[in-house]
């Protein structure tokens, strides 16, 4: 299996994810496809200059995908893991959506679990 190992800088979001993570349909897709009932929120990474650029390379690659309800966008789903903990990357399929961005979607709250702070350096493995 290929991984793909991206760093950035932990912020804090506008509380999008956290909206979507709670409807039903996005909570049982997660479910089926991933094997666990996300946390209600998103760990938001900046990433730096270079992991941007390997971003690029999941635009291309296989990934599940959460089908959406009508008015909302679809979204790549990969594995992934912080450290030990597995967790999971979702990149809307957005017009715009800005290129160096991760959200992470997990089991657990992240930032509690990790004791994460905005700023605070990651690296997220991802699994191709």
């Amino acid at each position: 299996m290929k991984k793909v190992e991206l760093s950035g800088k932990v912020f804090s979001g506008r509380g999008e994810g956290e909206k979507f993570l709670e409807l039903p349909w996005v909570k049982l897709q997660v479910k089926e496809k991933l094997g666990f009932i996300p946390y209600h929120g998103t760990l938001n990474v900046r990433l730096s200059e270079e992991s941007a650029k390997r971003r690029k390379l999941l635009e291309k690659a296989t990934s599940m995908k959460v089908c959406p309800a009508e008015g909302y966008c679809s979204g790549k789903i990969f594995k992934a893991f912080v450290g030990m903990s597995e967790c999971a990357i979702v990149i809307p399929e957005v017009a715009g959506y800005p290129q160096d961005v991760l959200e992470i979607i997990a089991p657990a709250n992240l930032r509690e679990k990790l004791q994460l702070a905005d700023g605070d350096k990651i690296t997220v493995t991802v699994n191709l």
